[in-house]
């Protein structure tokens, strides 16, 4: 892989970890609202191999933990990320029916969200965060799903093209 591919999608995670930051964090969405830069670096490690799954999600994780909203302590978001990328990147790896079909993608991001965000949740308890109560979590959590699954198809096609422009043409859907 080259360093080099990795650094053109700097600009693209940048650019969505500033409108998560302006305009997404201002939206007030029932049942918890969705995470715009989980969601795309989510994509992004399905359509990929899992080193740039891994890569991804570091570099993801380093801007949601520098985010004016992320609580906990800093790395805690890059833990989860790279984890949950490498899995994403990791079972979508060599799987054409998979990667060729954009359900299946949905899903797995879908998935991926709701287990990041129990994983986050899951380790802050163990750093001494205070969490709510579980039913209030498990309302988030099934608002995340919701709104995943809404938003993930409509910016699908624009980070398949994004990919493919940067990685090759493998991977486009």
């Amino acid at each position: 892989m080259s360093l080099r591919r990795f650094f053109y999608s700097f600009p693209i995670f940048f650019t969505v970890f500033l409108l998560q930051e302006a305009v997404v964090t201002q939206m007030r969405l029932p049942a918890g609202g969705i995470n715009l830069l989980l969601v795309v670096a989510l994509i992004w490690a399905a359509l990929s191999t899992p080193e740039i799954g891994a890569l991804t999600g570091f570099g993801a994780g380093l801007m949601m933990d520098v985010s004016q909203t992320s609580p906990g302590p800093m790395g805690h978001w890059t833990l989860v990320l790279i984890i949950a990328c490498y899995a994403i990147a990791f079972l979508g790896y060599g799987d054409d029916n998979i990667r060729g079909n954009p359900i299946n993608i949905i899903f797995l991001v879908t998935i991926g969200v709701v287990a990041a965000q129990t994983v986050f949740l899951l380790l802050g308890m163990m750093l001494g965060q205070q969490v709510g109560s579980v039913s209030n979590i498990a309302f988030l959590l099934a608002g995340s799903a919701f709104w995943t699954a809404i938003i993930s198809p409509l910016i699908l096609k624009v980070i398949s093209f994004f990919h493919a422009n940067i990685f090759g043409m493998r991977s486009q859907l």
